[in-house]
């Protein structure tokens, strides 16, 4: 029997559904705030913080921002660890759907926030937190057919932000993931904190990359799930340029899409030397796909098989967020150990 995995595409993971949205995140204006002003009466008002007001555009939504949020929802965990990596738990009310452990430096942290919901919570359950921004990490965050589009948050108030994973831009890079941080820098008035945490991720890939400069690219498959076809990270996925700072190159980077289903017959003729397994919950664990894999006769000579080659990478490491550069590193080692010794 072959495990009972859930395809990604059912929570959520494609970006089908934001398509059609332009990416660009873009900071547009900003004040210096450095005065009093008074309003159309002639009365003061309050001075806006320093940097502010701020008018950003995230995925064809135009938001202006008079100071920080300061009541913030996570929807899915790399919203969350961003967040907390720019030092920002004081203005976190809530968070759902985790979707695999988080970074022990992150951990406790995360488990002192309260979690809303195991997967995308209801509109009225955000509302109950009282939230000013609801920050949501995959296109499903903000589903209209589960009530919780953005336009219903703005309705209520509520000022969103989407992952711009699913803003519908047409490949994703690391080049994302470092202005992402730096859009939510700025949007929470923390953009130093922003310029050293992209330093330092950019310093984490920057070794890694060194480490196997110069080696021979190792051809690797990514399992996602799947039985009767493999789900599989596609061309325009942050995964396939992952791979590649990491001295390998994916065996399905021809796939236009981000993520997509090949058939078996395609895994075993591009000969894929190692396997990259996606870790997340409700897909089946890490150890149920690898037997699954090392159970089928039709793989037997897949190199990566026969020699039970296997890198574990968290969901959660290969989206738009703080784990994309330590999965480079991650990558780096299971492609290449001799570098690392």
């Amino acid at each position: 029997m072959s495990p009972s995995f859930t395809p990604a595409r059912t929570r959520g993971f494609l970006r089908a559904a934001a398509a059609a949205l332009a990416l660009s995140s873009v900071l547009l204006t900003t004040g210096c705030g450095s005065s009093d002003e008074t309003d159309g009466d002639g009365k003061a008002t309050a001075a806006a913080p320093a940097g502010f007001p701020v008018t950003v555009d995230n995925c064809g939504v135009r938001t202006t921002y008079d100071e920080p949020p300061s009541r913030v929802v996570t929807i899915h965990q790399h919203p969350a660890e961003l967040m907390l990596a720019l030092g920002l738990k004081d203005r976190m009310v809530g968070t759902a759907f985790p979707d695999s452990a988080v970074l022990p430096e992150l951990k406790k942290d995360y488990e002192a926030i309260p979690e809303l919901a195991e997967r995308e919570p209801s509109f009225e359950t955000v509302l109950d937190a009282e939230p000013d921004f609801v920050y949501g990490g995959y296109g499903s965050a903000f589903d209209e057919k589960e009530g919780r589009s953005r336009e219903a948050f703005a309705d209520a108030g509520i000022d969103t932000y989407l992952n711009r994973e699913y803003c519908g831009k047409k490949k994703v890079t690391m080049r994302d993931t470092y202005d992402e941080i730096r859009t939510i820098g700025t949007v929470f008035g923390v953009p130093d904190r922003a310029d050293r945490l992209v330093t330092d991720l950019r310093s984490r890939v920057g070794k890694a990359t060194a480490a196997v400069e110069g080696e021979s690219q190792v051809p690797v498959f990514v399992y996602d799930s799947g039985d009767k076809s493999a789900f599989t990270a596609g061309g325009k996925s942050l995964g396939t340029e992952l791979i590649r700072l990491a001295g390998g190159e994916n065996v399905f980077a021809d796939l236009d899409d981000v993520f997509g289903d090949v058939s078996w017959e395609q895994v075993v003729e591009r000969k894929p030397e190692v396997i990259a397994v996606y870790d997340y919950a409700g897909a089946g664990s890490v150890e149920e796909k690898k037997k699954y894999l090392l159970s089928q006769p039709a793989l037997a000579d897949v190199p990566a098989v026969r020699n039970k080659r296997f890198v574990v990478l968290p969901l959660t490491a290969t989206l738009v967020g703080i784990r994309s550069a330590y999965a480079v590193e991650d990558l780096a080692r299971g492609l290449h150990p001799e570098s690392f010794r």
